[in-house]
């Protein structure tokens, strides 16, 4: 994927930041100050030299080919990319004339990307030869650890774990209402991490999950003996869903096992479309980091979520800028509403979005999560796109007006106090814009919108 064809904004480029620390360092880089030998090829590519503290500068080269970025750096920096790569792309973003176009990639720079480039291809081709069938001791291999009744008895004994998991919870579950909801506000937190520890002993990092946010609701402040009574009989449900889920139809059993914890795969035919990149950002649970990225077909109508992980303080790996339209294949997995997919094969070069995807009113996202809610009744939130929306303060925080101001959604909680909504607000000026976000029972968490005068998508995130 050839991304230096397409002009980014910095905002696309500080997306690419691991954290905001990264992203404040990248851009005072972002000047011809620092740098000198910079330079971009039509592949690509591109490189430079940034003076640094030490007596050497640092190189720095970035490869946007393929379908994941990634840069190299000689400075000390364990994060990707590291600063040094942002503020390179910020230069080439801002077209300055230090990095020269079309240029022959130095010696150091040209080493790494030929590397890089023949690896990638070399993966390539040992993956097309095992398509093929050709026997190799690491095929050998490889079939030996995909036996499917070792397989089968390793699911069978994780679903034996996860049910005697589920049995213990509903027991917690009846003992908590046999001693009333205030029981839950005395014990405090640790009860419910002894209760989530247990979860992750049985192999069911979803429900344990859940059960860290019930430990979190009594001291969420006033009307949280309605909310705890919610998230209990939504608990209680899934585990019912579990231990009966030979009686579910093939699809919401599909649901339920990804809502215990068990990992989900692709399931179904690939679909190749012009994939519109509204939203990016990250969640921190631990010492994993979870990238959520959605995406809009123009051709299919479809919107898509692709997850990626980041363990041990690194970045995810895959990243796809807010504004920008890919031609690619999509592996949509398994569920009844499941919107979640895997991301395939890209295609050309991508471009930047000229509109923002099709939308409606606060009404008809409202319907559509309550939809969704009939096929998957854990869904936390839904996908939407509010076509004229005005934000404003309200009592109890932010809303989302329609402009005909029949309805309101209240702004999710979590997104309350962010300075992203104050540039919402300025951005809208008073008049309605488009806003992207995710509608669900807290309320409404607005990811990406755009002026009435601009295509340019703003990430609010």
């Amino acid at each position: 994927m050839n991304q230096l064809g397409v002009h980014w904004t910095a905002d696309q480029v500080l997306a690419l930041a691991p954290d905001a620390a990264s992203r404040k360092a990248g851009s005072r880089l972002g000047t011809a100050g620092p740098w000198s030998g910079a330079g971009c090829d039509g592949a690509g590519a591109l490189w430079g030299l940034c003076r640094g503290s030490g007596s050497r500068p640092y190189q720095t080269v970035v490869d946007l080919a393929g379908s994941k970025a990634a840069s190299k750096c000689s400075c000390p920096s364990r994060k990707f990319p590291c600063k040094h790569a942002l503020g390179l792309l910020l230069l080439w973003a801002a077209q300055d004339p230090v990095v020269v176009r079309d240029a022959e990639p130095a010696d150091w720079a040209a080493e790494w990307i030929r590397g890089r480039r023949e690896r990638a291809a070399g993966a390539t081709g040992a993956a097309e030869a095992g398509e093929g069938g050709k026997g190799t001791a690491e095929g050998t291999s490889a079939a030996k650890a995909a036996d499917p009744e070792a397989a089968r008895r390793r699911a069978e004994r994780r679903a034996a774990r996860i049910g005697a998991g589920a049995s213990e919870l509903e027991q917690r579950l009846a003992d908590l209402l046999r001693g009333g909801l205030a029981a839950a506000e005395r014990s405090g937190y640790g009860l419910w991490e002894e209760t989530a520890a247990r979860m992750v002993d049985a192999q069911a990092p979803g429900l344990a999950a859940r059960v860290r946010e019930l430990g979190s609701i009594p001291s969420s402040g006033p009307g949280w003996p309605v909310r705890l009574l919610e998230e209990c009989a939504l608990l209680h449900l899934l585990d019912g869903a579990w231990l009966g889920r030979d009686r579910l139809p093939a699809e919401l059993a599909t649901t339920v096992r990804t809502r215990v914890g068990l990992p989900s795969s692709p399931d179904g035919p690939a679909v190749r479309d012009r994939w519109l990149v509204l939203a990016q950002y990250d969640q921190a649970a631990g010492p994993v980091t979870t990238r959520r990225i959605w995406l809009y077909g123009q051709g299919s109508g479809r919107t898509a979520l692709v997850l990626s992980f980041g363990a041990a303080g690194r970045a995810p790996e895959i990243t796809l800028p807010v504004g920008l339209a890919i031609d690619a294949e999509l592996l949509p997995h398994g569920g009844s509403g499941q919107l979640r997919a895997t991301l395939g094969e890209q295609f050309g070069t991508p471009e930047l979005i000229t509109a923002p995807p099709p939308g409606g009113t606060a009404t008809e996202a409202l319907e559509a999560y309550s939809r969704a809610l009939r096929d998957d009744p854990w869904l936390d939130s839904w996908p939407v796109t509010l076509t004229a929306a005005i934000p404003a303060p309200s009592a109890d925080g932010w809303q989302l007006a329609d402009e005909n101001g029949k309805l309101a959604l209240p702004v999710a909680r979590k997104a309350l106090g962010r300075p992203a909504l104050w540039k919402l607000a300025a951005l809208s000026g008073g008049a309605p814009v488009s806003v992207f976000g995710e509608c669900g029972h807290q309320g409404f968490h607005p990811l990406t919108a755009w002026s009435p005068t601009s295509p340019t998508p703003i990430p609010l995130t």
